[in-house]
């Protein structure tokens, strides 16, 4: 029974997105996403896998999205300021960052977001260590470029995934 709450829980959070995305409320729209989002979340979630949703959880994850929408905008105006440059300054390489997250799932939604972030790009994960492409690389310290690229994502995963 709990599996089947739990899968139901999911498929309605991705029905709610959907409509929260799409501005969608029409019926068919509606019926055709929650078949779909009964599907999805019956043959790709184990509920034990599944983060336990609480009230906290949620209003760090609301939080967490408007974070990210601001590093991307950020990040937006910071590749656009480089593109109209004379001369582009650039740094690129590649440095190694430590993350503090244990959930396999919390990682790859860290991973996910330093992508999603224009100028990084996560090339690999090893461990507790993640390698980023970075366009403009400000230190190869470790600790300093974990500070720069992952802390401010990290203080809300932590939160939301453990």
């Amino acid at each position: 029974m709990e599996k089947f709450l739990a899968r139901l829980l999911l498929a309605a959070l991705l029905v709610l997105i959907y409509i929260v995305w799409t501005g969608s409320t029409d019926g068919s729209d509606v019926a055709v996403m929650s078949a779909a989002a009964l599907l999805v979340s019956a043959f790709f979630s184990k509920s034990r896998r599944m983060p336990r949703i609480t009230p906290v959880k949620v209003a760090w994850s609301i939080a967490y999205v408007f974070y990210l929408f601001v590093a991307i905008i950020k990040a937006n105006f910071d590749v656009a300021s480089r593109i109209v440059r004379r001369k582009i300054p650039l740094n690129p390489g590649i440095v190694s960052v430590r993350t503090r997250l244990t959930s396999p799932l919390g990682r790859i939604v860290l991973a996910n977001s330093i992508t999603l972030t224009p100028g990084t790009l996560s090339v690999e994960m090893k461990g507790d260590i993640l390698y980023v492409h970075w366009i403009d690389v400000a230190t190869t310290d470790r600790e300093e470029a974990t500070e720069e690229i992952v802390a401010g994502f990290e203080k809300y995963l932590e939160v939301i995934f453990g």
